[in-house]
């Protein structure tokens, strides 16, 4: 099962028991909140709206969804999650990254919440433990050990002559961060000198690339998972 198809899944277990719980108030319309880091020209919504249809629930007629985008702006998730809180949405999926995942968690405790892949859930202090989550909180793991140490063992053999990397990254994004953290002791054995860049919004790339061929003088370039590099205009 792809991983869009367990998100819906996951949608639909949250929406059922809403409505098993409220069964005398015979809700026909469930309303769901849709909280993005990124943009909507990025969220490939049309997939998970396919998936939905599949069982049974049609934007329209039986689901209705508060979509908001962040747009890559970081401040303004708090705002937007506060919306979706306001509307008395039944559920919130947390689709674009890491910190829309937390701004979620930070603005309830009562409205379930679904969020796709992340690197370690647990860590991240997005749930308590993978065997006992607790919380309001649902999603998926995509916890590799040593993933972020192959990635540079990767980068060394298509430019082994590499020695001064840049890792750019989006800042306050707590997954970038623990990736960095984890990349040391691989690019120690490798011999790697490790210089991490964050940008905020997608107006710093010019500033961060300028940093990379100036000051910091690297040779290559890591670039992290993080939805801000995802996102594409209108």
């Amino acid at each position: 099962m792809g991983t869009r198809a367990i998100i819906v899944l996951l949608v639909g277990l949250a929406l059922t028991s809403v409505h098993l719980a409220d069964a005398q108030q015979q809700v026909k319309v469930h309303k769901i909140g849709w909280l993005s880091l990124g943009s909507a020209a990025s969220a490939n919504i049309g997939s998970f709206l396919r998936e939905f249809r599949k069982l049974g629930y049609v934007e329209g007629e039986n689901i209705a969804i508060e979509y908001r985008f962040a747009d890559g702006e970081l401040e303004r998730l708090p705002d937007l999650v506060a919306e979706l809180v306001r509307l008395r949405v039944e559920v919130i999926v947390a689709a674009g990254g890491t910190p829309a995942i937390l701004a979620a968690k930070n603005a309830t405790s009562a409205i379930p919440i679904v969020f796709p892949a992340v690197s370690d859930p647990v860590a991240l202090g997005i749930v308590a433990s993978l065997a006992r989550p607790g919380g309001n909180i649902t999603g998926l793991t995509i916890r590799v050990p040593d993933f972020s140490g192959k990635r540079l063992e990767l980068l060394k053999e298509v430019v082994p002559r590499a020695r001064r990397v840049a890792v750019l990254g989006q800042e306050a994004n707590a997954a970038n961060a623990l990736d960095f953290k984890e990349m040391q002791p691989a690019a120690s054995a490798l011999g790697l000198e490790l210089h991490q860049i964050k940008v905020r919004r997608s107006n710093d790339l010019e500033s961060a690339f300028s940093k990379m061929t100036g000051r910091v003088r690297s040779t290559a370039l890591l670039l992290q998972s993080a939805t801000l590099f995802l996102i594409t205009e209108k």
